[in-house]
């Protein structure tokens, strides 16, 4: 067995190297996110909201999004008929406003249905080229999602730079069903956003994204968007393919609340990472690799430990003392996680504690359940969303298929 001694230690390199990365990425966001937005930028900002549909806290949502403290903001609901059930909330929600929303200016929009894009692009765009030309920064957010107070001031500053080309926060799921689909959910999604942080591997989230509207005209995303599907991996395609960076604002990663099934998890997870094969490939390829590596080197180094034992080979406590390397790692990690987790959603602490007990006791099953979603994104160019079914024929071609 003087083959397992190479790749045992290949194994922990790489184990070694995950863990540099998790620590490394905390240590930014704890950092960012103790520092407080200046005042120093303030540019003229229009929020976006594509809505569809009523999402769970879906008023508490959409409130916090008009509640925000920046002084120059417009805000656009967006809608694809008036049959929505959205429609009449939203409507409802802007009457009682009152004094409590900064934005001089909500409107809701009637986009209608979309023919060559996704419906949330369609959304998006409608909104966009009703815009007024003093604009300088488009921000969009998920109508899911639950954000703190001062998230647009802090989404904005980074672009006071000009290489900076778009900002990302990203969610973390808050369950409202402390089922295991659930907390899965969010144990998956945990483990995901702890690759973002100071590096050009990020990708913009669109739930909770800006970018400067000149830029975004530069890159052509108009005429891009025109025939996609993805509206944040394309934007994050265009601003590296410029030579400018997608930045990770720890204090932009936001709540959503969520409660779901296996088959819901299933096919939700699939077109996560079924997108992520389209339009960010390498993204993808990296995503399969560390996932089998994570799933490989503790259930491969186990069962090479068993046979050891078994045959009475040499060194036998060697094969034994890689599976538990693994282990602690693969544990460090989820604590580290989740420990950004509760201080960034602190006022979500509460809801969030079974999905933190979750995650440290079953990280080794959500692990091979996050394995087999990318393994199955590998097949197929078909999807469903929001009740509407597109097949992707590449990043720049999308067909709707219907509802």
């Amino acid at each position: 067995m003087n083959w397992y001694y190479y790749i045992a230690w290949l194994l922990v390199g790489v184990q070694l190297l995950f863990t540099y990365y998790a620590v490394r990425n905390h240590r930014y966001a704890m950092l960012k996110y103790d520092r407080k937005a200046g005042a120093v930028y303030r540019p003229r900002v229009a929020l976006i909201v594509p809505c569809k549909g009523l999402d769970p806290q879906f008023d508490a949502n959409i409130r916090s999004l008009l509640c925000q403290e920046y002084e120059d903001y417009r805000a656009y609901l967006v809608v694809q008929d008036r049959s929505d059930p959205a429609y009449a909330r939203l409507c409802t929600i802007r009457d009682h406003l009152g004094s409590g929303s900064a934005t001089p200016s909500v409107e809701i929009l009637v986009a209608g249905p979309s023919t060559a894009c996704s419906q949330k692009i369609h959304n998006l765009l409608y909104a966009i080229d009703r815009l007024d030309d003093d604009i300088e920064v488009l921000a969009f957010a998920d109508s899911d999602v639950c954000v703190c107070s001062d998230w647009l001031a802090r989404l904005v500053q980074p672009l006071r730079r000009p290489k900076r080309g778009v900002t990302t926060g990203y969610r973390l799921f808050v369950p409202t069903r402390n089922n295991l689909a659930t907390l899965g959910l969010s144990a998956i999604n945990a483990s995901v956003a702890q690759m973002l942080g100071n590096s050009r591997f990020n990708q913009a989230w669109g739930g909770s994204m800006a970018v400067r509207f000149a830029d975004f005209r530069r890159l052509g995303l108009p005429e891009i968007w025109k025939h996609t599907l993805s509206d944040d991996l394309s934007l994050s395609v265009a601003v590296k393919k410029a030579g400018m960076i997608v930045t990770f604002v720890p204090a932009c990663l936001v709540a959503s609340h969520a409660s779901m099934s296996w088959s819901r998890l299933s096919e939700f997870c699939r077109r996560q990472f079924l997108i992520t094969r389209v339009y960010a490939p390498l993204t993808w390829a990296l995503g399969l690799l560390s996932s089998m590596g994570s799933v490989l080197g503790l259930w491969g180094t186990v069962a090479v430990a068993v046979y050891a034992a078994t045959v009475g080979a040499r060194h036998a406590r060697f094969f034994a003392v890689i599976p538990v390397i693994f282990f602690a790692g693969q544990l460090f990690r989820v604590v580290l996680r989740q420990s950004m987790a509760s201080r960034l959603l602190k006022d979500h602490a509460r809801r969030l504690r079974p999905a933190i007990v979750a995650d440290v006791l079953g990280f080794w099953f959500w692990s091979l359940l996050l394995l087999i979603f990318i393994l199955s994104s590998a097949f197929g160019r078909t999807i469903r969303w929001r009740g509407i079914r597109y097949r992707l024929l590449g990043p720049t071609e999308t067909e709707v298929l219907g509802s």
